[in-house]
């Protein structure tokens, strides 16, 4: 087994919540990334790199830059196959579940052997299925589907549960970037019941209280972006209960 996915497969059987930072290339520039890294909530495990569109070059850049500064694992997070970079540790290997468009199941997975099949990259399986935030994502305008309403719980089980079966390793479930509310307790909760593998949450996630309700709801790893940044935010993350929150 892999090591990053070995790390968050014991974490998720151990209960031991995870915390993992997105950072957009496309969003940040190359020399304000030490500053960024050292405003990093200390419980941060991983370093998520990758955006909707994001110029190859500059996700390579990016991450390149992060290695200099950190050691924390970074794991792309692409938005198309042009976003592969040697300088990253692992890759998602989002299939886009639930918007059936095969561009975004299998069509990107395609273009992407070429560079992969030699890689070192530490390939991640993972059904990505984007739900209602309330507000267009760029996920929703580039891939051009529909996010999964929030109120269709047993449709989002059933693709979380689809995802699983057809192998994937991680369940993303995410309201996208800039969404007006993040991924409710109640579909967290289904989901993580139904699926027998780790439990990513991302998207709307700007406040303590909702960390901990994502949390609380059963999500195994925690993705924020810009939030983190807010060092009232930061510092609070911080100080949340190793009891409570499992970070």
């Amino acid at each position: 087994m892999s090591y990053i996915y070995s790390e968050i497969l014991k974490a998720a059987l151990n209960d031991k919540k995870q915390l993992s930072i997105l950072i957009d290339p496309e969003k940040t520039d190359a020399e304000n990334v030490q500053s960024l890294l050292k405003n990093l909530p200390r419980e941060t495990g991983f370093l998520f790199v990758g955006g909707s569109t994001v110029a190859p070059e500059k996700t390579e850049n990016i991450v390149t830059t992060i290695k200099k500064f950190s050691n924390l694992p970074v794991i792309l997070f692409p938005g198309d196959h042009t976003q592969i970079t040697e300088e990253a540790d692992a890759i998602l290997f989002l299939s886009l579940l639930s918007g059936q468009n095969p561009e975004y199941l299998i069509g990107q997975h395609v273009k992407s052997v070429s560079r992969l099949r030699q890689s070192k990259l530490e390939i991640i399986p993972t059904g990505y299925i984007l739900v209602d935030g309330g507000k267009e994502s760029a996920v929703q305008r580039v891939s051009n589907t529909l996010p999964l309403p929030q109120e269709k719980v047993q449709l989002i089980v059933d693709t979380a549960l689809a995802g699983q079966f057809s192998g994937k390793k991680l369940i993303y479930l995410e309201a996208g970037s800039g969404a007006k509310f993040p991924v409710s307790g109640e579909v967290i909760s289904v989901v993580k019941k139904a699926i027998d593998i780790p439990l990513v949450v991302g998207g709307g996630i700007r406040s303590t209280r909702q960390l901990e309700k994502a949390y609380g709801a059963g999500a195994d790893m925690v993705v924020i972006g810009t939030a983190f940044e807010n060092k009232n935010f930061s510092d609070k993350i911080s100080k949340l209960s190793v009891e409570s929150s499992g970070i």
